[in-house]
Formats: structure tokens, C-alpha cells, sequence
């Protein structure tokens, strides 16, 4: 029977969202499909952010609906339109039709079909029409994202120069972009970087300068660890709950090129015990930066920088908690590499716990934010592009994790990794190093690795006390886990399932085969400097202030890293723009079974986000990190 459906279309709310051109809609259904109708009510259509009402008329009964055909032609000149969702409401049947989109139309006569918003299975799809989407929507998707080897024996990458080569659909929105680039020049211009570097020396003649370019850019934290850098137990309290708290490792037995005797450290016991005994009850651990050795190091401004692997001892005291007692600042003990103690002249330690903490800049800024997050994501994200269609519930499930991590990767790769970018510029392993220590760390890493539960389990340290990252990111872990199983439990019955599934397969192998084949820490900068100047020293009682200060970064160098730190890891200027964890935009699922799984992710979310805040209640230094609201839902910085 003839029949008219009401259609509702939603445009997107970010900025430039909207449309002057013609939309024409489609309905297809099992048994045939709607006149193709061009959308147009009495005034303006398809503003940003909103939601319209149309009616499209039908010949005959469609039977249940497939899929939504949006077309685009340009109306004068060409305007890019961003569609957020579409529904039908079909007289007759009790429930409407909604079909996700959330998609850039760009270019005349452009064609979008779009499934209905169940969540399916390449085994649920029966009909030809359904299975030749799927197929086609995939061929499309593997010409625009396409894998590049950025460089040997790293995970590949997007093929895209920049991000002016990705597609629409992989780009900022204009207010993030916005946010994004504004972000840096208030972050140059509040430091005044080029006034500075003109009006001062090469130098800073002393450790208080630094409080020069520490002026706005700042957050308690931050400023807490300006105060108290110097300090043994803050420097240890770093490795538990600072920007890289991944490293540290229960000793067990000394390692043999690092001779620390029990003499040398009793002075940092408690007057009771020994080392062996120390190293016997569990309360010894270890920073090792072997990864570090022989790296070579930049040439910046036609000077050579200075890198080291160090060694760090830290004793766990019952009354100081965490601290160093003893450090070798390479792999290889001889008389030019002394054991710092201390016990040893202030400036000495001093020096030798900035060497550590040099070292700590490379490893957290290449290892664990470049390689393991961004790297390892994009291979996620490209893989899920290239081999999941939108209605598979693996996409679902995933795409809002990966909003923004193509551009912001390939920002990273053009403006901070380049031969040209700001590491080649101020940091030490700039250039070539970079590539090395990446090359270095994928070797070993592994997917073990990457799960909290058997990272800390491996490492020795699931009872070392105030080790707040660890329980914080166990229970944040644990919401997770059982958010991904509650969805995936959904679809999937059966390991048997999963194996037959050949689209996750795909994904599977696509992302074994071919992909992988910040600031409150580092702000202030003697606590965590870019680079070292002047190599480290072989003589624990020439060490003065004047090497100190001609070692750590010089005023340029100390600017852009302040900058750059706080660029990187600070919240976006724009609250709005922030999305954080389990929190959904864009609303991929459809179904009341999944709707009813996310209600209960983001609940849990906030029952730990309350657990956290109570547990936090009372300490000085508190650690909020990872409080659910304070993480992105994607990786966008």
C-alpha cells in the first residue's frame, strides 16, 4: 500500500556543520525502495545542530528498511554537510528506524548509504543488498585509509603526508582544530619565547630563573613540583605516580654491572637492617634505562647533546617511603662511571637524580606516549577502518575510542617528529635517536605488556605502597573489561563465533600482520630536562652549580619544552570540546540491550570516580589523573 514515512534528520553541531546544498533521501527496504526526494521545508534546512522533520512518499509497502541513500548536489557553490543521524517513522509499525551516520558529505553529487542501526554480524546479514554493502562500504574505506611503513621496524601508520591529506571523516572539527593550534601560540605567546630568548643568555645563570617562564603556565602540581623537586622521597613518589610510573621493578638480586655494596647505601637504611636483607623481605626496586645505551644523541645549534642509560636503586623506607639510594648514570662501571650516593656532595646527587630524570623525559615522551599509545592506537584505529563496516558491533564498540587519532598522529609525525620538528630542535634523542629508541622498545613489546593486571604482576610491584596509578588503573581497568564484555557478550556466544566471524578476522589480521610488523611533571624543567648539555660526571666532587647550569637546557630549549608539555598534555581551552570517558556523542548502538550496557559503564565510571575523589581525601599530593572525568574518550592530545 502507498504509504508516506516521516524522515528526521540531525545535522552536526560543530561549527560549518550545516548546508546550503540539495539533500535528497532514498528508502530502501526488503521489497523495494521510495521515490528519492529532495529534502526542503519553508525557510532554511539543515543548520547546524538541526533536527528537521520531512516526508517521503512510497508507491508500495517497503517492507522492513535496509538502508538510507543520502545525496548531496551543490546548490551556487559547494558546501560540505555533516550528518549526525536519520530516523523513519513508517505508518503501520510500531517502532521507528534509526539509521547512524555521523559522516561528512563532501563534494557534488556525493552518494552516503547508511544501515539501519542494528548492530550486525557479517552472519546476520542474509539478503544480497545487505552483504554487498558490507562489501562495498569495505573496498571504499581500504582505497581512502591505506598502510604506510613511516619507517622500518615500527608499527605502520596512515598513509597521509600530513593531515591535510586525510579524509574529511578523519579530521578536527573546526572548533578542536581551533583549540588545538590556539593552544601552542598562547602557550609561546604567554611565555614571550622570542623577548626571552633574546633579552637573556645562552645560560641560565641559576635554578631560580627557571621561575621565569613558570609564570602563568601552571597547575598545583605543577607548582608542587617546582617546591619540592629536590627532594629524595618526590623523586622516588615520580616513579609511583608521575607521568611514566611503568619502570620501576622489584629487585631482587643486584644486577652484575651495577656494583652497589651494602656499605655504600646503609646510611640510607634504617640502622636495623642491610641491604641483603632488604633485597630478601622485597622492599629493593629498580629503574634500569639500559633501552638508553649507546643512542645517539642530537646536535642542536651545531652543539652535541648528552645522552645516558642510568641505573636507579630505590629502597622503600617505612617512614620516607620511596627513595633513591643509588645511581650510575651508565651500563658499563668503571672509574668514569661512578655509583652517586646521598651521601655524596649535594650538587653531586643533585646532578646524577637530573641525569635520571633526562633519561625519564626520553622514555616517557618516545616509549610510553609516542609508541605505546599513539602508535599503537593508530594501528587499532586503521585496522578498524579498513576491516569492520559500520554496522559490524566491533565498529560500534570501537570508533568512538578513535575520533581525532589519524590527525593527531599525523600532527605528531610532521610537527614534533620530523627532521624539522621540535624534538630534532630541543630534546636530546631528536633526529635519528628517536627512530632508534622507538625500533628499540617495539622489539620487546608485548601485548601482555600493555594490560595493567600482568604489568604490575611482572614487574614485582602489586604491594608497593602508595602506588596510586596501579590501584587507580586496576579498577579503571576492571570497569572497562566488563563494559567491552558486556557488549561483546551481546553478539558473540562463542570463541566458535568469533573465529568464523571472517570480518573480525580480517581486523584481526590486519592488525597483527600488517600494522605492527606531560606536563605537571615536566614543567618545570631541571625536574624533567629535554636535554643535557654536557655529558655526565666522572668526578663526584667537581660537580658545581656552574656545570649544572650549562648542562641542563638553555633558555630556548627550557622555553619550547615548557611550551610544548604544557601543549600536550593540558585539557583543551574549549570545555565543551572535551568528551570524557563513557561519554557518547554519537550514538553508534541502537539497540536497548547495548543502550542499557553503556548506562551501566557510565555508572560504574562514576562510582569510581567517587571512590577515587574519597581516597584522595586528605593527602597533599593528590593523584586524580585518572578519575574518569579527567580522561578523554579518544586520544586527543
Amino acid at each position: 500500500l502507498p504509504s508516506n514515512c516521516t524522515v528526521t534528520v540531525a545535522t552536526g553541531t560543530s561549527e560549518y556543520s550545516g548546508t546550503n546544498n540539495y539533500i535528497y533521501v532514498t528508502l530502501v527496504g526488503e521489497r523495494g525502495e521510495s521515490e528519492r526526494t529532495v529534502l526542503d521545508n519553508p525557510g532554511l534546512d539543515f543548520r547546524r545542530g538541526a533536527v528537521d522533520d520531512y516526508t517521503v512518499k512510497s508507491s508500495a509497502d517497503l517492507g522492513p528498511l535496509i538502508l538510507v541513500r543520502l545525496e548531496k548536489q551543490k546548490y551556487w557553490v559547494e558546501d560540505n554537510w555533516f550528518c549526525r543521524y536519520v530516523k523513519v517513522s513508517v505508518p503501520g509499525q510500531r517502532c521507528s528506524y534509526t539509521f547512524p551516520c555521523y559522516r561528512w558529505l563532501v563534494g557534488d553529487k556525493v552518494v552516503v548509504e547508511l544501515r539501519e542501526g542494528t548492530a550486525k554480524k557479517i552472519s546476520d546479514d542474509t539478503l544480497p543488498l545487505e552483504i554487498s554493502h558490507r562489501k562495498a562500504e569495505l573496498q571504499e574505506r581500504q582505497k581512502i585509509y591505506r598502510w604506510l611503513a613511516w619507517a622500518p621496524s615500527i608499527p605502520k601508520c596512515i598513509d597521509a603526508k600530513s593531515e591535510a591529506d586525510l579524509p574529511q571523516d578523519a579530521r578536527f572539527d573546526n572548533e578542536k582544530r581551533s583549540d588545538f593550534v590556539g593552544s601552542l601560540h598562547y602557550a609561546l605567546l604567554e611565555l614571550s619565547l622570542k623577548k626571552l630568548a633574546i633579552k637573556f643568555g645562552k645560560s641560565w645563570n641559576d635554578l631560580d630563573d627557571f621561575k621565569r617562564i613558570f609564570w602563568k603556565l601552571r597547575s598545583p602540581i605543577a607548582e608542587y613540583t617546582m617546591n619540592h623537586w629536590k627532594e629524595d622521597w618526590f623523586f622516588g613518589y615520580q616513579f609511583l605516580n608521575g607521568s611514566n610510573p611503568r619502570m620501576i621493578t622489584k629487585c631482587k638480586e643486584l644486577p652484575s654491572n651495577f656494583p652497589v655494596t651494602g656499605d655504600m647505601v646503609q646510611s640510607s637504611l634504617i640502622p636495623t637492617t642491610t641491604l641483603k636483607e632488604e633485597l630478601k623481605e622485597g622492599n629493593i626496586f629498580l629503574v634500569d634505562y639500559a633501552i638508553m645505551d649507546g643512542i645517539p644523541a642530537n646536535v642542536i645549534r651545531d652543539r652535541i647533546q648528552h645522552i645516558a642509560s642510568p641505573l636507579c636503586l630505590l629502597y622503600e623506607h617505612p617512614e620516607k617511603g620511596l627513595i633513591p639510594i643509588a645511581i650510575q648514570l651508565g651500563q658499563k662501571p668503571d672509574k668514569d662511571t661512578p655509583i652517586f650516593l646521598p651521601s655524596d656532595p649535594p650538587l653531586a646527587w643533585l646532578l646524577a637524580k637530573m641525569w635520571v630524570r633526562h633519561s625519564e623525559f626520553q622514555v616517557f615522551q618516545l616509549l610510553s606516549h609516542l609508541l605505546r599509545t599513539h602508535l599503537v592506537v593508530e594501528v587499532i584505529c586503521v585496522s578498524t577502518l579498513r576491516q569492520l563496516p559500520a554496522v559490524h558491533p566491533i565498529y560500534k564498540l570501537l570508533t568512538p575510542h578513535l575520533r581525532y587519532t589519524l590527525e593527531i598522529n599525523c600532527r605528531g609525525r610532521t610537527q614534533l617528529l620530523s627532521m624539522d620538528g621540535i624534538f630534532k630542535k630541543v630534546v636530546s634523542t631528536g633526529g635519528d635517536g628517536l627512530l632508534i629508541l622507538a625500533q628499540r622498545e617495539y622489539k620487546v613489546l608485548t601485548y601482555r605488556s600493555l594490560q595493567p593486571k600482568f604489568d604490575f604482576l611482572d614487574r614485582g610491584v602489586t604491594k608497593l605502597k602508595d602506588y596510586f596509578y596501579r590501584d587507580h588503573s586496576m579498577m579503571l581497568w576492571n570497569v572497562i573489561q566488563n563494559f567491552v564484555s558486556g557488549i561483546v557478550s551481546l553478539y558473540y556466544k562463542s570463541d566458535s563465533e568469533v573465529e568464523q566471524d571472517s570480518e573480525l578476522q580480517a581486523w584481526i589480521h590486519d592488525v597483527a600482520v600488517e600494522g605492527f610488523v606531560d606536563f605537571d611533571w615536566c614543567a618545570w624543567v631541571p625536574n624533567t630536562p629535554c636535554t643535557m648539555r654536557h655529558p655526565p660526571p666522572t668526578d663526584k666532587d667537581a660537580v658545581t652549580m656552574g656545570m649544572i647550569m650549562d648542562t641542563l637546557p638553555d633558555i630556548s630549549q627550557s622555553c619550547v619544552e615548557m611550551a610544548i608539555t604544557w601543549h600536550l598534555g593540558r585539557f583543551c581551552f574549549l570545555s565543551f570540546l572535551q568528551i570524557p570517558m563513557g561519554q557518547y556523542v554519537e550514538q553508534y548502538f541502537t539497540e536497548p540491550a547495548a543502550l542499557r550496557v553503556i548506562d551501566k559503564f557510565r555508572k560504574e565510571l562514576k562510582e569510581l570516580e567517587e571512590q577515587i575523589i574519597a581516597q584522595n581525601e586528605g593527602l597533599e599530593l593528590q593523584y586524580l589523573y585518572l578519575c574518569p572525568s579527567r580522561m578523554e574518550n579518544s586520544i586527543t592530545i
